[in-house]
C-alpha cells in the first residue's frame, strides 16, 4: 500500500504551477430526546443539548484525491474522532482507488435508512463502517463494484496487548478480540431512468485475533440488498447474515463478542441474521424556506441463531424537514432488546433483561455547509 502510494506522488511531480483544490464541508447539530425508560428525562420532558460538530475536507491535485471527516463529540461520547479519511488516485471517471480510512463496502450504500438512527444494522458493525485498508471502485453506466483489504479496524493503540480503543464513530469487535486481514466484495446492477432500481450483493470475509490466545479466529458477512425510487419514493431492502468464531481463552463464552463506538462498549450475538425494510416518501415545497419534507418508516430485526437468546428490534418513524442549509430529523424510535432504545444496554447480546417495546422521542437540528 505505501509503495502504491509513493509511486503515485513520484508519477506526478508537482511542476509549481498548480495547487491542490480544497473544498470545505461540515455542520453543527443540536439534539433533543426523550427516553421513555429514563426516569430523569420523563421528568424533566426531555433533554435538549450538543450533539456534534463535523469538519470535513475534498481535496484534489490532478489525479490525486482527499477526502476527510473529523467529528467533535462531547467527552463522554469520544470526543474527537476521525470518522473517515483516505488518499485516493482517480484513474479516470469510472475508476478509483482509495487508501487509509475508507468506507468498507457492504450493504446499501451510503446508507439502508433514512431516519437519524441508521438502521440496525449500524450498531452490529454492518453499515456506514470504516476500516484501515485500501479499496478500488468503479461506477459504470450499468454496473458499480468494489473490492477491498482492510488490514485492521481504526487503530489508535499499537502496543502487543492493546485492546480496541472505543473512542471511535463506527462498531467494530473490541474487547479481548481485534479485527484483522479482512477481505470485502461488492456489486450492484443499476437500471430505469423514471423509476430507478439498484440490486445488489455484498461479501466479507476476515479475522479475529485473540490477545490472550494469540490465536486468530474468523468471521464472515453477506448481504443481497434492493433499491427502488419512483418520483418522491424510496424503498430500501437488505437482507444479512453474519457470524464471528472468535478463538477465546478456555472457559469464555463464544457465543457472545464486544462491540465498541462512542466509548460505549456492549455485548453482541456472536452470530445472527438482519432483516431491514426502509420505506421513504419526499414532498417537495415551492414557497417559503422549507425545500421538502420527506415522510419515513424503518424497520430492522436483527435474528440471532442462538434460540436461547432474544431477538432484537427497531423501528423508527419520522420525517427529515429541509430548509436551505438546515435539517431537522425529528424521530419516534421504538426498540425491543435494542440497547439504544431501552434500558438493557447488553441488549444485543442474550437480550435477557425487559422484554417491553421502549421509545424515544429524538430531534436533531443541524446546520449544514
Amino acid at each position: 500500500m505505501f509503495f502504491l502510494l509513493a509511486s503515485l506522488l513520484l508519477a506526478f511531480p508537482s511542476t509549481g504551477t498548480e495547487l491542490p483544490h480544497l473544498k470545505f464541508n461540515g455542520f453543527l447539530r443540536f439534539n433533543y430526546n426523550y427516553s421513555d425508560w429514563k426516569e430523569g428525562s420523563k421528568k424533566r420532558g426531555g433533554d435538549f443539548g450538543y450533539d456534534l460538530f463535523k469538519l470535513g475536507v475534498a481535496g484534489s491535485y490532478k489525479k490525486i484525491l482527499l477526502d476527510v471527516d473529523f467529528r467533535f463529540y462531547a467527552k463522554p461520547s469520544g470526543g474527537a474522532m476521525l470518522k473517515s479519511g483516505w488518499i485516493g488516485y482517480k484513474f479516470n471517471a469510472r475508476h478509483q482507488l482509495q487508501a487509509g480510512l475508507t468506507r468498507v463496502p457492504f450493504g446499501i450504500q451510503p446508507y439502508g435508512a433514512h431516519n437519524y438512527f441508521f438502521q440496525i444494522a449500524y450498531y452490529l458493525g454492518l453499515e456506514d463502517d470504516s476500516d484501515m485498508g485500501i479499496k478500488y471502485l468503479y461506477a459504470g453506466d450499468r454496473w458499480e463494484y468494489a473490492f477491498a483489504f482492510f488490514k485492521n479496524s481504526e487503530e489508535e493503540l499499537f502496543g502487543s496487548d492493546s485492546e480496541t480503543a472505543g473512542d471511535r464513530y463506527s462498531y467494530d469487535v473490541a474487547g479481548r478480540n481485534k479485527e484483522v486481514n479482512q477481505f470485502n466484495g461488492q456489486a450492484f446492477y443499476k437500471w430505469g431512468d423514471e423509476t430507478r432500481q439498484k440490486i445488489g450483493a455484498s461479501a466479507e470475509f476476515g479475522m479475529l485475533y485473540n490477545l490472550d490466545t494469540e490465536k486468530n479466529g474468523t468471521h464472515y458477512a453477506f448481504a443481497v440488498h434492493h433499491e427502488l425510487y419512483w418520483k418522491g419514493l424510496s424503498l430500501k431492502t437488505q437482507i444479512s447474515t453474519y457470524a464471528m468464531y472468535p478463538k477465546n481463552k478456555p472457559g469464555e463464552s463464544r457465543d457472545i463478542v464486544t462491540m465498541t463506538a462512542f466509548n460505549a462498549p456492549y455485548e453482541v450475538a456472536a452470530k445472527a441474521n438482519i432483516y431491514s425494510v426502509s420505506a421513504g416518501y419526499t414532498i417537495p415545497f415551492s414557497k417559503g424556506i422549507v425545500n421538502s419534507i420527506q415522510f419515513y418508516n424503518d424497520f430492522g430485526w436483527m435474528q440471532k441463531w442462538d434460540k436461547s437468546f432474544h431477538d432484537s428490534f427497531q423501528n423508527v418513524t419520522g420525517c427529515l424537514i429541509t430548509a436551505g442549509p438546515v435539517l431537522c430529523y425529528v424521530d419516534y424510535a421504538q426498540g425491543l432488546h435494542q440497547p439504544w432504545f431501552g434500558p438493557d444496554w447488553n441488549a444485543f447480546g442474550a437480550g435477557t433483561g425487559s422484554n417491553a417495546w421502549h421509545a424515544r422521542f429524538n430531534i436533531s437540528l443541524g446546520y449544514y455547509f
